[in-house]
């Protein structure tokens, strides 16, 4: 959730630094701060609000120093202040420490601080880091970090900076991501390539259990236990334009707007047309267990989680496999019973979600076959599953996410695809499956050009406080995606529903104050939908529908009508979202609210 940024080099410091934590915004935080080394003397500014009230607060401190840290934070332990961001020091001011993650025993570790005389600033765990750091320092700071680490409990990705050391900085991760950057005389490391990509694509990730001296233009990396590691510098395929707005006024907009093109990356070399087959290189070497498993276990969070029960209508459509759907965190608090040739999917975005990288590690821990679908290279849902597939669809700045999940989901019809045409699915089916995911791109098109339209539904409801979203079958994860949407960007409350559950409970909230947005295309469930709005204009709720182009049925009975263009039922979705990205997107612009960087929000949650 927080954002880490390091750099030693032959440049100053503080703009790249700042530069830095400006590409780290997107991930979300409340505070920020920085310390820079200058003539053996480190000098930190701290301030609560946006990166453009610490860079305020800096505009006379002119600092020349050639090596820093800076830290975006959002609140875990004690309230956004100056005192609580980062980095913290220690006692004497000599030691700085930038952290994500939770130290679970800091209590403990605080408590045993004092008692030796240590003095606390601040509320967060945080801050015992420096202290402990502070009280192993002989004049290494290397051997003095790993000291400290081998008495935390939790998780952590620091990097740390110490006056008697000036021209080193010491890293270290467990279960929060760092990379390190290399560049000619200069060296960085980030909790994010955001943060690298202006500077180098030239990268090593760090792993769980390691630490890495830094030093202008080089580095080392050790584990805990002090077993020298070799790491193979990796080459960042992320376009740097895809972290600029590109004359959109929102990252959001820009990234719903990229979507024919991620789908189009998604399916690039994927599909053999002829046969009407899917070919993914990332399964091949586990691919005789796959193709003879007998239950997959899809497991996400958020969004990501939406994808998951899109991809079970999906494949289990195409296959005869049973699939199971579940949170991610609360998976790990079940009685697992898995089954002999059970697999296990984990979708992640970052690929460092915590709760995810729980469970892969028990799921792995009982011998199931584990996978990852994956946005980021070397992550460490990547490292730890047997085998996986990645997105490749660039960086996403926003945090809410849209451009990532239509990757996901074309993916998961992939896997649909390729073990479908391994079972029942015939070749003319899976030749007409290929020829239906070929036509998104450009049907994505079409959608992405009434935006207008809904823009103009979008300004008539900006201001209802609640929105119910309902579908079914393969629209209903998408009513539930589009109300996490509305709900992420306007703050406005929405409910995603099954429609058939609507006279369970929602039907009693409907009145002409209370909207429902109704997925109707003309699919297999479509006259059991225009059911479920009969009963909500009956009860006089205005009703937005989302239908097949020329349903004119459906545009006497709706309010207001979102076409989409004519496709096969299962591919409905990708044209769907669009209408209800763009329609919470306009709501949210509507209300004035922050859409890119959305109040109490992060981008990767890396904390359960």
């Amino acid at each position: 959730m927080c954002g880490i940024i390091c750099y030693l080099g032959d440049r100053p410091s503080l703009p790249i630094l700042l530069n830095g934590l400006r590409r780290l915004e997107y991930r979300g935080y409340d505070s920020s701060g920085v310390a820079v080394a200058v003539n053996e003397k480190i000098h930190c500014r701290k301030a609560v609000g946006k990166i453009s009230d610490l860079a305020g607060l800096l505009g006379d401190k002119p600092w020349t120093g050639w090596g820093g840290i800076a830290h975006t934070r959002w609140a875990t332990h004690g309230v956004p202040s100056p005192e609580n961001a980062h980095p913290h020091g220690d006692c004497r001011d000599r030691i700085f420490v930038v952290h994500n993650g939770i130290i679970e025993n800091y209590r403990q570790l605080r408590e045993e601080l004092r008692d030796k005389g240590h003095r606390f600033r601040s509320s967060t765990d945080s801050e015992v880091l420096a202290h402990l750091i502070e009280e192993y320092y002989r004049g290494d700071l290397e051997d003095a970090v790993n000291s400290a680490l081998q008495r935390v409990d939790g998780t952590y990705g620091i990097g740390v900076i110490s006056a008697g050391n000036p021209s080193q900085i010491v890293v270290a991760r467990l279960g929060s991501p760092l990379i390190l950057g290399i560049r000619d005389r200069e060296i960085f490391a980030a909790s994010d390539a955001a943060a690298l990509m202006s500077h180098t694509r030239e990268v090593a990730y760090l792993h769980d259990g390691e630490v890495a001296l830094l030093k202008p233009g080089s580095y080392r990396i050790r584990t805990l236990s002090g077993m020298p590691m070799n790491r193979s510098v990796q080459t960042l395929d992320w376009d740097m334009s895809s972290a600029e707005k590109r004359g959109y006024p929102h990252f959001m907009l820009k990234e719903v707007h990229e979507q024919p093109e991620v789908v189009g990356e998604a399916i690039r070399g994927r599909l053999i047309e002829a046969e009407g087959l899917a070919k993914l290189g990332g399964v091949e070497r586990v691919w005789s267990r796959l193709r003879n498993m007998r239950r997959l276990i899809i497991l996400a969070c958020g969004t990501s989680y939406y994808a998951g029960l899109l991809g079970r209508y999906v494949i289990e459509s195409c296959t005869n496999y049973p699939v199971d759907v579940d949170l991610a965190s609360e998976f790990q608090y079940r009685k697992l019973n898995l089954q002999a040739r059970t697999a296990v999917l984990a979708i992640s975005q970052s690929g460092e979600t915590a709760d995810i990288l729980a469970v892969v590690r028990e799921v792995k821990r009982r011998g199931a076959l584990s996978l990852g679908l994956v946005n980021v290279v070397g992550s460490t849902v990547a490292r730890l599953t047997d085998a996986g597939i990645y997105n490749h669809a660039g960086p996403e700045i926003s945090v809410a996410s849209t451009k990532v999940f239509v990757s996901q989901i074309a993916i998961l019809y992939l896997v649909g695809l390729l073990l479908g045409r391994h079972q029942q699915m015939s070749l003319s089916e899976g030749q007409e499956f290929v020829h239906e995911l070929r036509a998104l791109p450009g049907r994505m098109r079409s959608m992405l050009a009434r935006a207008p339209a809904i823009e103009e539904i979008a300004r008539r409801y900006a201001r209802h406080r609640n929105l119910l979203y309902l579908g079914r079958r393969f629209s209903y994860p998408v009513a539930m995606e589009g109300a996490l949407k509305m709900k992420e960007v306007s703050y406005l409350h929405a409910e995603g529903y099954a429609a058939g559950e609507m006279k369970h409970g929602p039907l009693a909230l409907v009145d002409e104050s209370f909207p429902t947005v109704c997925l109707a295309p003309r699919d297999s469930v479509y006259r059991k939908m225009i059911g479920n709005i009969q009963e909500i204009k009956s009860r006089k709720g205005p009703v937005i529908a989302v239908g097949t182009e020329g349903d004119t049925h459906l545009a006497e009975l709706a309010d207001d009508l979102i076409e989409i263009p004519q496709c096969g039922e299962m591919f409905t979705p990708f044209l769907s979202v669009i209408a209800l990205q763009l329609l919470a997107y306009y709501v949210a612009r509507e209300r004035g609210c922050d859409i890119d960087r959305p109040r109490n929000l992060a981008k990767s949650v890396t904390v359960q």
